[in-house]
């Protein structure tokens, strides 16, 4: 090896080094450090150029810049697009209802968490793993409050089968493809979509036997009054229907205020013409043209006004009080939809009046859905109530209509309150986009990336998506940090770095045979991917694994299989994965915990696949 290539390869080290302690102590955006990575990349290799054999440069702009362009990054951006697709129309929400329903009273806690998981890791296999952890965070709660049992007792296992589950198949997690595309990168055949499923699956099922058996008893039990509450906000808003001449409701009591056909609502009170009937409501049978007037929280509003748009609007015409308003249909009935909540200000215009005589939806293009008063519960038809200072009203409109909001001096935006609507008209349309697309990446009719993209552009002009939603669903710190791993890749790679490794480690192995290079070849990659990013570790180590398979004369492919499932074992850190960071807060955990959980399981797995994984292959 030339002086000058040394010194180059070295610098290299020392950068990824450091860019790895960046990353760790989480002092500056991960952003900043993964475009911070690339600029002195580009720097560097401007003034000490790695020189090919034809004396040209190796390593130019365009080849350290080539990870923007990746197919595996702009497929992973494409699923992610797809993925939010799926969530704004509300698909697996729907899903996850009902089995919660079915749940109640026909199984035991264990068979409802353990069916649960398993549906989280069948899911993860073809969805990124977040956004489905995201889904059935709130679902988990649920579970554990109905049964009794304590959050921070299945929180962790939630996101370790969703790890598992991201590991069976090429489009589980963006891992996966990243290991697809430096393999592309080697000028290797690149893996088919079920290429690593089959020991995938025995490491999957291995450690879903594991955290449902033994996780939850390493666990703390760290019960609190927020076990005991089910997620959401639990606020009640007042809120009025009125029964039209077709609708499901006639013909129906309401037993204690409750009507089995308007689950988690509370019936207040029925306005019928001039009469107002109040509770017990004995003998009260729903007619066409009743006002009924409801307390529920602003989940379950929510829930029964994506069913069925325009229901629980109020009628603000019959005397209203504002002369010459619009009263056509507005952009609160257009697709696109968001709920918020404002508090009437101290010294609101709106005190001391009515909504017909406010006009707020006329001059906001957002509709009044309830309010809310602290000090009590109200009995009257929400078109009906004299707001006052304080009073919290559920709003629905159009995003940038709520974001207008901020600017109006009556009301107060309470922030963090803004919300989409799933759009159930859609999710025929979105499912059959995410099938074919899977399909088509799984039968190897058009390439993943083709495939994956097409599925994007679809969900938007087929009207699922909006632009400004499927923008919203990029990641930024995904796009920047695999462009950085890529980067560093490739100059790992060039300057010989890889192979200077691979080489190492067979010396430190001298005279062990292809199964013993192989067992700790994934165990190195399994620790290291619990201390930085999983996406970085894919793209650095699998050069490395290739040079070790070229080197012991096997099919480069099982290492490379190695660094997807050892890249996937990030159990031992919340750091280490996405997913671990959102259930940390909701099961109550401290650092320690994913330690004591997640280290047995990596030895669990570090296990099962030294001894299948020589068996599978041949060895």
């Amino acid at each position: 090896m030339a002086a000058g290539m040394e010194f180059q390869m070295w610098a290299v080290f020392a950068l990824i080094v450091t860019g790895l302690v960046f990353y760790v102590s989480e002092r500056v955006t991960m952003e900043v450090i993964s475009i911070g990575i690339i600029c002195v990349l580009l720097v560097f290799f401007h003034f000490f150029p790695v020189v090919g054999a034809d004396g040209q440069s190796v390593l130019t702009s365009k080849r350290i810049l080539e990870g923007f362009a990746n197919p595996a990054l702009i497929t992973v951006l494409a699923l992610l697009v797809l993925g939010q697709g799926m969530i704004r129309t509300g698909i697996l929400e729907r899903g996850a209802g009902w089995f919660l329903q079915w749940s109640h009273g026909h199984v035991s806690a264990v068979v409802a968490v353990v069916v649960s998981l398993v549906l989280v890791a069948i899911i993860s296999a073809f969805l990124n793993n977040t956004p489905v952890v995201v889904i059935f965070i709130p679902i988990m709660q649920v579970l554990a409050a109905r049964f009794g049992q304590s959050v921070s007792k299945i929180m962790i296992p939630l996101s370790f089968t969703a790890i598992l589950g991201g590991m069976t198949t090429l489009i589980g997690s963006s891992t996966n493809l990243l290991v697809n595309s430096a393999l592309i990168e080697l000028k290797m055949t690149p893996f088919g979509f079920f290429d690593f499923s089959v020991p995938g699956l025995v490491l999957a099922s291995v450690g879903v036997l594991y955290v449902v058996l033994i996780v939850p008893r390493l666990l703390p039990d760290r019960a609190s009054m927020a076990d005991n509450i089910v997620t959401g906000d639990h606020k009640h808003f007042v809120a009025q229907i009125t029964v039209s001449a077709d609708s499901d409701l006639i013909g129906k009591d309401a037993p204690g205020g409750h009507f089995p056909s308007l689950p988690e609502k509370t019936l207040r009170m029925v306005q019928r013409g001039e009469q107002a009937i109040l509770p017990p409501f004995e003998g009260f049978i729903v007619q066409p043209g009743d006002v009924l007037v409801i307390a529920a929280t602003r989940k379950a509003l929510g829930e029964f006004l994506a069913k069925d748009p325009g229901l629980l609007y109020p009628d603000l015409e019959e005397g209203r009080e504002v002369p010459g308003q619009v009263t056509s249909t507005g952009r609160w009935e257009e697709s696109g939809q968001a709920l918020a909540e404002v508090m009437v200000a101290p010294a609101s215009r709106m005190i001391n009046l009515t909504l017909p005589q406010i006009g707020f939806r006329y001059k906001t293009h957002c509709i009044v859905l309830g309010i809310q008063r602290r000090s009590r519960m109200l009995r009257q038809r929400i078109t009906d109530v004299r707001l006052q200072a304080g009073d919290v009203l559920l709003l629905q409109g159009q995003p940038d209509d709520i974001t207008r909001l901020r600017r109006n001096r009556d009301v107060v935006l309470v922030e963090g309150t803004a919300e989409e609507l799933p759009a159930l008209e859609h999710a025929k349309r979105a499912g059959l986009i995410f099938f074919i697309v899977v399909v088509l990446a799984a039968t190897g009719v058009v390439p993943i990336v083709a495939a994956a993209m097409t599925g994007a552009i679809a969900m938007v002009t087929t009207g699922v998506l909006n632009v400004r939603q499927a923008a919203r669903a990029i990641d930024s710190k995904i796009v920047t940090a695999i462009a950085a791993a890529i980067a560093m890749s490739v100059a790992l790679q060039d300057t010989g770095g890889a192979a200077l490794l691979a080489h190492s480690l067979i010396a430190a192995l001298a005279g062990a045979a292809p199964a013993v290079v192989l067992s700790v070849f994934f165990l190195i990659a399994a620790i290291m991917t619990n201390i930085i990013s999983n996406n970085a570790i894919a793209v650095l180590f699998t050069p490395i694994g290739v040079g070790l398979a070229l080197e012991l004369g096997i099919q480069p492919h099982i290492f490379a299989v190695a660094v997807v499932l050892a890249a996937n074992c990030s159990f031992a850190s919340p750091l280490g994965y996405q997913t671990n960071l959102l259930v940390m807060g909701p099961g109550h955990y401290r650092f320690a915990d994913f330690a004591r959980a997640g280290l047995p399981m990596i030895v669990l797995l570090w296990l099962a696949f030294s001894f299948f994984a020589p068996w599978y292959y041949g060895i």
